[in-house]
């Protein structure tokens, strides 16, 4: 961060997220599509709020300690600007792009969450999410040093071209698709008893 203007700026200026400095009433008032908007829509889609972040604590370093403060309360906006879920294995896809964009030591070992995910969910993240997060994480400027408070107006797609990252594939939808793909496999196989009278 000391090494970014903009990241010296949040160092000097410490600026918190919280539902007390960000109105939820004026994010959702933006224009569609802007960073502000994107985001309030994707707390109202997870259910969360920016108030759901711990303090950070064990941390003496003062300014070591805002700078995972910062970390922690930017998350959210990690999430938005990829449009990742935050079930399982959307965390453990996010994780994995912060490692490869910060380097952070706790975002590396958050990544084997990927044992907790079924064979499917496993085989995704190797496939589509992990060769994502890799790629857009290493190409993609510091999120770290983006003064979100100072983008909400701003068009989302505009911020992440310039921060040089490009938005995974939808993984609600992947899940959606899979869904009704077993729903009507199902559906099939018990029609296809019926006809054959088995019970």
């Amino acid at each position: 961060m000391l090494l970014s203007p903009t990241g010296r700026r949040i160092l000097r200026d410490r600026p918190r997220i919280s539902s007390k400095t960000l109105s939820m009433t004026y994010l959702r008032s933006l224009p569609p599509n802007t960073v502000g908007r994107v985001y309030v829509e994707w707390l109202d889609l997870e259910g969360v709020s920016p108030d759901t972040r711990d303090t950070v604590k064990y941390i003496d370093d003062e300014e070591c300690a805002y700078v995972m403060q910062r970390y922690r309360e930017c998350h959210d906006f990690f999430h938005a600007i990829t449009g990742l879920p935050i079930f399982v294995e959307g965390e453990v896809a996010l994780k994995a792009f912060e490692f490869a964009n910060t380097l952070l030591p706790m975002t590396g070992l958050s990544m084997f969450a990927y044992t907790r995910l079924k064979p499917a969910e496993r085989q995704r993240f190797f496939q589509i999410y992990l060769p994502w997060a890799l790629t857009n994480g290493l190409k993609s400027k510091e999120v770290i040093n983006v003064y979100w408070e100072e983008q909400l107006g701003r068009d989302v797609g505009e911020l992440r071209a310039e921060l040089g990252i490009e938005k995974p594939i939808d993984l609600r939808d992947i899940r959606k698709r899979e869904r009704e793909r077993k729903k009507a496999e199902k559906e099939a196989n018990e029609r296809s008893r019926d006809s054959l009278g088995i019970n």
